[in-house]
């Protein structure tokens, strides 16, 4: 009888191993991926709630970058992995976008992402390279339209909440700039600095110390509400009323995942996210938790995918 119970077991294992994931998860390294170039927001945050996880679960929580596809290469990848709770995705804006973009994706993240924790929200920003000559954003309304089509206006890549933030400016402004995709805002702001580009409004903790610097030039912010971080940056709504776009981040897994590793990779999540050192972190880079149950990340990816189809479909935004 012992023997059938023992045969039983394993057998049930081999069919579903993420049975076997227990207290003791994780038994060895995990992938992180972010789906973008080092130096934008998505491989920041992939990189600090890593090291926090490496620490507090014992084990290495391996950030590994794949870039490419509007960030569908990354959620790809991590869809068709092993749901052993041993991959995660750092999931961004793009994520909800895409859905409504991309015509024919051979995945959907609603269906085939486990939620797992949410990160942050944070604002995204309008910046200029320190050249351009408007200094606000009615100033710049009015160097756009009297110059329509000079103005390069810089993403990190097509479907990101970068892209559409600009569009949604583009649709409620009249304003018309000429859209040049980069493979994350990393690679753009080497163009954006020198004034190759002209105009981003990027995800703000990847350019925050480009700003504090002097490197960049913020003209607003897209929140409905002012930056504590950079407090005397008035928002977009402050001179186009209506006007908000908000970055959120998080992280999934494969759908099917062991709901052990899950859970304790939330609560993990959740402990920084109250965590002084790590909030002083978040805060600084101008983000607000987010937190809460995997069902309620859940929610947030739902309602984001939805809100950012209206956008797609009334901005007339394509994948480029």
């Amino acid at each position: 009888m012992h023997r059938f119970v023992r045969s039983a077991a394993l057998a049930l294992l081999l069919v579903c191993p993420g049975l076997g994931i227990a207290a003791d998860y994780p038994t060895h390294a995990v992938k992180v991926i972010s789906p973008y170039p080092p130096g934008g927001t998505v491989d920041i945050l992939a990189r600090i709630i890593s090291g926090w996880l490496q620490e507090k679960l014992a084990q290495p929580f391996v950030v590994e970058n794949k870039a490419g596809g509007g960030n569908n290469i990354g959620t790809e990848f991590v869809v068709k992995s092993a749901p052993d709770g041993y991959t995660m995705l750092l999931v961004n804006p793009a994520n909800g976008i895409n859905a409504t973009l991309y015509k024919n994706l051979s995945f959907n993240v609603v269906r085939d992402i486990a939620p797992v924790a949410g990160l942050i929200r944070v604002p995204n920003v309008m910046e200029v390279t320190v050249s351009f000559p408007a200094k606000n954003v009615a100033e710049f309304i009015a160097y756009c339209k009297a110059n329509p089509g000079k103005i390069n206006m810089a993403s990190s890549g097509s479907g990101t909440s970068v892209h559409l933030s600009g569009m949604l400016f583009q649709s409620m402004t009249g304003c018309s700039m000429l859209h040049v995709p980069y493979k994350g805002s990393g690679p753009a702001f080497v163009d954006l600095i020198p004034g190759q580009v002209h105009v981003m409004f990027d995800n703000l903790p990847a350019s925050i110390g480009h700003i504090k610097g002097g490197k960049l030039r913020a003209l607003a912010v897209t929140s409905t509400e002012r930056s504590p971080e950079l407090p005397d940056i008035p928002t977009v709504a402050e001179t186009v009323p209506g006007y908000e776009a908000t970055a959120w981040f998080g992280l999934g897994m494969p759908k099917g995942s062991p709901r052990e590793a899950i859970d304790k990779v939330n609560a993990a999540v959740n402990a920084a996210l109250v965590d002084s050192g790590m909030l002083k972190r978040f805060t600084e880079l101008g983000g607000k938790p987010i937190g809460g149950t995997p069902e309620d990340f859940g929610k947030v990816i739902v309602a984001e995918t939805a809100k950012w189809e209206k956008v797609v479909i009334s901005s007339g935004a394509k994948a480029e």
